[in-house]
């Protein structure tokens, strides 16, 4: 236990990249942070890290020391989190992923109204539109748009997610609005992209009625940033798909406004992911119990917003199971 420091400033430096963004991370100067690394593989008798003025690269022994490093901080963390249940205590860091549009227009005011009721929780957020690893990255909690396929997860359920079509009322002023799907062909598109590629495939439904359009890549703007679709939304270059949650305070003051309400875009529920292995920490509980009751509260405001007839309840009895 001489060593803890170390180890956890070595796994940082593995997950970071770099060894000065570890030690920044944990109070060190980079000379102190390169000090204690050195006095590790020294302990260690191996080196951990291949180091350049540009890069710093795991050895093989550094690979296999940082699994077994990262299995033991996680069993720590689980035995504190233990004893803080038997005590019924709210305090400490959480550590959250969630969406870009997501984290910065909702996400972020929620977690103030939470420290508003538990102010000795802390919270490290990291805003990604991939789904983070998290058992590799030391998420605690992860809110996604859909299912994922990893049984080591549990998914459970927070509110229903409408996607939509929207554009901001200067790009309808000036363009006009399509009639149907297929008539999309005449605006300009923002298409998302994703690690299996770019969501140019649009799918519609109305009734029984399907229609589908393929928007052309050599046209449309790209991006893999859903925080700049938007805004380019926003700016007026075009009609995008969103989450009803990424666009609800451009929808309420009007900066973007739905299309196509008579059709329906494939819908992708909002749900937390936690490990299924781990020990939740009491404020892990109670933060998800307080995030549930706000999307309870604020989904039905944002149905109505959308003037589109209510979806059903979520199904309950899938809350905590793995999915």
């Amino acid at each position: 236990m001489d060593n803890l420091g170390d180890i956890r400033l070595f796994v940082e430096a593995a997950q970071l990249g770099s060894l000065s963004a570890a030690g920044r991370k944990l109070g060190l100067t980079p000379a102190a942070a390169s000090a204690r690394l050195t006095k590790l593989e020294a302990g260690l008798k191996a080196r951990l890290f291949e180091r350049t003025t540009r890069q710093l690269r795991l050895t093989d022994e550094g690979r296999l020391y940082l699994n077994c490093c990262r299995q033991a901080l996680r069993a720590l963390d689980d035995a504190e989190a233990l004893l803080q249940a038997g005590q019924n205590v709210v305090r400490g860091k959480v550590r959250i992923s969630a969406t870009s549009d997501f984290g910065r227009n909702l996400l972020m005011h929620w977690l103030d109204e939470f420290n508003l009721l538990y102010p000795e929780v802390t919270f490290a957020l990291t805003l990604s539109d991939s789904l983070s690893n998290l058992v590799q990255e030391d998420i605690d909690l992860a809110i996604r748009f859909g299912v994922p396929q990893d049984s080591s997860l549990i998914a459970r359920p927070l509110a229903p997610n409408r996607r939509v079509l929207c554009a901001a009322p200067e790009y309808i002023a000036r363009r006009g609005e399509p009639r149907d799907p297929l008539d999309l062909a005449r605006f300009d598109c923002i298409v998302l992209g994703t690690a299996s590629g770019p969501v140019n495939e649009w799918r519609f439904t109305r009734g029984e009625e399907i229609q589908h359009y393929t928007v052309p890549l050599e046209t449309a703007r790209e991006t893999n940033d859903g925080a700049v679709a938007r805004e380019w939304a926003l700016r007026g270059y075009g009609i995008v798909v969103k989450s009803m949650w990424d666009v609800e305070a451009d929808l309420r003051s009007d900066g973007l406004k739905v299309l196509l309400r008579d059709w329906r875009y494939p819908d992708a529920p909002l749900h937390a992911l936690y490990h299924r292995n781990r020990f939740m920490a009491p404020r892990v509980r109670v933060l998800l119990d307080f995030l549930a009751e706000r999307f309870a509260q604020v989904s039905g405001e944002l149905e109505a917003l959308l003037g589109l007839p209510a979806l059903g309840p979520l199904n309950q009895s899938a809350r905590g199971e793995g999915l």
